[in-house]
């Protein structure tokens, strides 16, 4: 039984066959680590901005995006792929600098579309014209690192933005016809479960798709400096399951499920460790939506 509409799926409906996503790197910044709002980048951000997967940025894109197919043909054959800039703000930039790495990296006729993840207050007007005409060329996602609706949480993680700027960029986005993908963290510090599906709720009637993210506590990291106080805790896998079974249930049907935990580093994971195995952890995850045959958006009233 399938539990809830995933990014494969997705995929297979719009190219008719799995699609890799390649992981590169802009060499763009952050407006909470450049001195706009912070230098020290939110609690929970470890130095490569969530981009450790990624090709060093002083590679060009071209090379990160060669880098990359190779490390995915050592698991399986493809020839489709979305070049995804990934770690930091990759519209955190010059519009003439980000042209020309958008336009190298959907150059190759295996790249099908273009994937950019940045903060929503990092969309400036001539950004949005520079993505509305590269979308004419191939399709082009934004993910949008919103974390929380919460307005306590997002000062305490150091967010930087009101929820009314994602809710703004999430309406200029699909005014220009993007596709929008919004990051969700389950299990930030004093958060309750019913503040969780809250958030899920909103972007679920925003977003088009989600990535439901667990929180990692990442070596380096003030988040961990907290931990290590004994001030934050991390969730178990059996609550981590529990939250996402009620999200998936709370999402509408048409919204794409991009992910439904995540990888940390395991050389600077500090916490939860179970997290680590993540064939185990999908397993056991898979085993709990058919012992309780989740749906997806089974309960939108």
């Amino acid at each position: 039984m399938k539990h809830y509409y995933s990014l494969n799926d997705y995929h297979h409906d719009i190219y008719g066959k799995k699609v890799y996503k390649l992981s590169i790197s802009s060499g763009c910044t952050c407006p909470n680590r450049d001195g706009t709002l912070d230098t020290r980048g939110c609690i929970f951000c470890s130095e490569g901005g969530s981009g450790e997967f990624s090709s060093p940025s002083n590679l060009s894109v071209t090379q990160q995006l060669e880098e990359a197919k190779k490390r995915v043909q050592k698991k399986t054959k493809s020839d489709t792929y979305i070049a995804y800039f990934q770690p930091f703000s990759n519209t955190y930039g010059d519009v003439e600098y980000l042209r020309r790495i958008y336009e190298e990296a959907i150059a190759p006729d295996d790249i099908v579309a273009l994937s950019i993840a940045t903060r929503p207050d990092c969309l400036q007007d001539e950004v949005l014209s520079l993505i509305e005409e590269l979308s004419l060329k191939k399709p082009v996602s934004v993910e949008l690192g919103l974390q929380t609706i919460h307005e306590g949480t997002a000062r305490y993680i150091r967010r930087g933005y009101p929820l009314k700027v994602y809710e703004d960029a999430v309406r200029r986005l699909h005014k220009i016809g993007v596709h929008v993908v919004t990051h969700l963290i389950l299990g930030l510090p004093g958060e309750t479960k019913e503040m969780m599906l809250e958030s899920v709720r909103f972007v679920g009637g925003l977003t088009d798709g989600v990535k439901l993210q667990l929180l990692h506590i990442i070596e380096g990291t003030d988040l961990c400096e907290e931990y290590r106080k004994g001030l934050v805790r991390a969730l178990s896998l059996e609550e981590y399951t529990d939250i996402l079974c009620d999200a998936i249930e709370l999402l509408p049907e048409r919204v794409v499920i991009h992910r439904i935990t995540g990888d940390g580093a395991k050389r600077s994971l500090v916490s939860p460790l179970w997290s680590a195995d993540k064939k185990q952890v999908l397993n056991y995850i898979n085993r709990e939506m058919d012992r309780r045959n989740i749906s997806q958006g089974s309960r939108i009233k």
